[in-house]
């Protein structure tokens, strides 16, 4: 990859935790076996929508091994209940969220291929897949819907009789108070240009290098349970859980380590775990699972599957006046978690970008399907949205005639105008977005591309280029705990959020040591264990950073404050007189001084503890860039390479750029994947998802990877005492419009425009000769 020199220089550090990695030494959900555990294999639909006649497990619990299988009796048994957990969403006159009830186990319906309907647990894996094999279930199929426009139809599949029309809820900004409908119609109205684009985020499969998995255990004599699972928080996933299963706080525990990626997919408490709880307790035997990959396809959450209109309105010289948005997207057969406020609050949170729009309005309909429920996934919402308004916005040079670069820059939002407060409520309070754009610009070597373009066509190729200007706001749960514990020469920090391979132990003891003048090395990391008694919510939404990094720096100034008297006592001198340097209380004037841990051990001989647990609250950032996107496509066959990409990325403070590269890069390979490759394809007759492996569904591979060159053009935050901005969802919220828009403006006379992701060399062939 190539690197260009942004604000700040480029210092590319080893990770403290690659060292532990590399050498397999870390410690994932397989990697600590229980004694005397069982194993556990799900019975899962093969129908997309059927009635459950019967479950005959006869045969079953008399095969070879097998110590229980449970159906839905044994979980409402237990008591428990449904695992729909969604925070309450309000929509348009007032009406709530709809919410079926999700249970762990189906009892008389099955909602999409994959739902669990019983759990099989045996001595052996094997012996529990033999036997799972032997579970008869009596379904009667019925129609099923796996299309998002095909289910608003008046002829559609009704799914749940609470929810007309197949709506779990029609959505409008709170911001708009009943007038902006009719008065931006007018706008539209008197406008001089209207541009409109219809866009099309197709579903996708989340695959992590870890697929998901847990043990759980039950203690008969403390009655309380312990799951041990890949998760995003072990703090959020417990308090869901407890939920599900009617338990107070104390009674169970959840303990997250190593995580093999994660990207929004692990964040929930999906009906296995909850199940699984439920075997431990049954069988008095530590029951482990883990998904296989063909199951996870079937399973876990997926992603995106919107559609959505958009349409900028402009006066005769291009400024923008009013945007409107109608976004359909898909929840699948349940609401998961949290499927819907993705697709209301991020989705809108992300209007107006860069640009001084005025006027928004965004509607949104959640719409239930027979597929698998869709959740968080890199970007969750931000790279429907942008991608809507960067295309939109493409083609609103069409249709005015103005260079896009030109009308882009026409309607940034000026350093002058912020604080900018947006028409859907947000406040962005910093950002250059000119410079930003510029920086891309002349790194891209825009200016020359027409030079470049020719020496293609030479060669026999079509070469396009496609801008990306985006805003998104990351943060937006604000509360988190930190704590510091000394123990001798050590100090530990205690954090929820969850480390899947942001490199948490890196900048965190380095942010802390820096702080205290301390070095990094005396500071260890520790997270993952609800025992820690943190309140925490997940590793989500770019928020770590700024959410625990402002959790530690209270921590810390709430710990010297609190050390101060004793160091003055130590020192036999006024608390006045004491100041904080370099790891040691000093007495100004003087030589006299005491260290950090010095003086945390004699806190502990008097009866004090140094030892600190601080919240802070932090409000939401706005990570802002422009990605440029070169492509090259093969007219003979309809190839598209991404010849250059260009990256340029506000994230305020950079705490460590080679954190901040590699979620760059990560996140483009996730763009990538979507724009080029990507596409989770339902068979729209019966609801059975086609493309059920990776011999259908195409991943990204190391040879799909363009030459990168990144810069950062850093304005700090003023919401953090860090100055920090997310950084983990850019890469894919810029770069699937910036692709899509290169290979729109390769293809000659407008063909290509209308192209839906994924780009397949089929559908670029057929745009060429269309």
């Amino acid at each position: 990859m190539d690197q260009a020199s942004g604000t700040h220089e480029h210092h590319f550090e080893p990770r403290v935790e690659d060292d532990a990695l590399v050498q397999g030494r870390g410690r994932f959900v397989e990697d600590a076996p229980q004694p005397n555990q069982a194993y556990a294999v799900f019975v899962r639909s093969p129908h997309a929508h059927a009635k459950i006649r019967a479950i005959d497990t006869t045969a079953a619990r008399g095969s070879p091994g097998v110590i229980a299988v449970l159906t839905h009796t044994d979980i409402e048994a237990a008591g428990v209940g449904s695992c729909a957990v969604h925070p309450p969403l309000v929509g348009r006159n007032g009406t709530k969220l709809i919410v079926p009830f999700r249970p762990p186990l189906a009892k008389d319906r099955v909602m999409h291929v994959g739902q669990p309907v019983a759990l099989v647990v045996a001595e052996k894996l094997a012996l529990a897949m033999d036997a799972a094999e032997l579970v008869a279930v009596d379904y009667e199929e019925i129609a099923a819907v796996a299309d998002v426009r095909a289910a608003i139809r008046p002829d559609a599949p009704r799914l749940f009789p609470e929810a007309p029309g197949n709506v779990a809820i029609d959505w409008i900004n709170p911001s708009d108070d009943g007038t902006n409908a009719r008065e931006i119609a007018a706008i539209f109205e008197r406008s001089a240009h209207v541009a409109r684009f219809t866009s099309v985020n197709q579903r996708l499969v989340v695959n992590t290098m870890e697929p998901r998995g847990a043990t759980a255990r039950y203690d008969a004599k403390a009655d309380s349970y312990v799951l041990r699972s890949c998760s995003q928080g072990a703090s959020p996933q417990r308090d869901q859980l407890l939920g599900m299963m009617g338990l107070p706080r104390e009674k169970l525990r959840v303990i997250t380590e190593d995580v093999g990626g994660a990207f929004g997919l692990k964040t929930s408490a999906y009906p296995e775990y909850p199940t699984l709880l439920v075997a431990a307790k049954l069988t008095g035997r530590p029951v482990v699972w883990m998904a296989t990959r063909s199951e996870s396809f079937l399973c876990d959450q997926q992603a995106r599957d919107t559609v959505t209109e958009a349409e900028l309105a402009m006066d005769a010289k291009g400024k923008f006046l009013a945007l409107r948005i109608k976004h359909l997207a898909a929840m699948g057969g349940y609401i998961g978690t949290p499927g819907a406020h993705i697709q209301t609050n991020n989705f809108a949170r992300c209007f107006p970008g860069m640009y001084a729009i005025p006027r928004i309005q965004v509607d949104v309909q959640c719409v239930f399907t027979n597929t698998v429920p869709t959740g968080p996934y890199r970007g969750a919402g931000r790279p429907e949205a942008n991608y809507a308004l960067e295309r939109v916005v493409d083609e609103a040079a069409r249709v005015t005639g103005i260079d896009p670069v030109k009308l882009r820059r026409r309607n940034l939002i000026a350093p002058k105008q912020i604080p900018y407060k947006t028409a859907v409520g947000t406040t962005f309070d910093s950002g250059d977005f000119e410079g930003v754009l510029d920086k891309a610009l002349g790194l891209a070597h825009y200016d020359d591309f027409k030079k470049r373009q020719r020496d293609a066509r030479r060669r026999g190729k079509l070469r396009g280029i496609g801008l990306s200007c985006f805003l998104e706001h990351a943060g937006a749960l604000p509360t988190e705990d930190a704590s510091l514990t000394f123990d001798g020469n050590t100090l530990l920090l205690g954090i929820g959020v969850q480390n899947t391979g942001q490199g948490h132990a890196t900048v965190y003891p380095r942010l802390v040591g820096a702080r205290l003048g301390i070095p990094a090395a005396q500071v260890m990391h520790r997270h993952g264990d609800t025992d820690f008694g943190l309140k925490s919510n997940a590793s989500v939404g770019s928020r770590s950073t700024m959410a625990v990094g402002s959790a530690l720096y209270r921590a810390v100034d709430v710990m010297l404050e609190k050390a101060k008297p004793l160091a003055a006592s130590v020192l036999e001198a006024a608390e006045v007189d004491i100041v904080y340097r370099a790891g040691h209380f000093e007495v100004v004037g003087t030589d006299r001084r005491v260290g950090l841990f010095e003086l945390a051990v004699h806190a502990k001989q008097k009866g004090d503890t140094l030892d600190t647990k601080a919240t802070a609250e932090t409000p939401q950032t706005f990570p802002n860039g422009c990605h440029i996107a070169e492509v090259e496509i093969d007219p003979e066959t309809g190839i598209t390479e991404i010849a250059a990409y260009t990256a340029v990325d506000d994230a305020g403070v950079v705490i460590d750029h080679t954190l901040i590269v590699g979620q760059l890069i990560g996140g483009l390979a996730q763009g990538i994947g979507q724009a080029l490759l990507e596409n989770a394809v339902y068979d729209e007759a019966n609801g059975q998802l086609v493309t059920g492996t990776f011999m259908d569904y195409a991943m990204p591979r190391a040879a799909d990877m363009p030459p990168v060159i990144d810069a950062s053009h850093d304005v700090p935050a003023t919401t953090n005492p860090l100055g920090v901005k997310g950084a983990g969802e850019a890469g894919t919220t810029g770069s699937i419009a910036a692709i899509m828009n290169a290979i729109a403006n390769a293809i000659p006379d407008g063909r290509g425009i209308h192209i839906d992701m994924p780009a397949t060399p089929a559908k670029v062939w057929a745009a060429l000769r269309s």
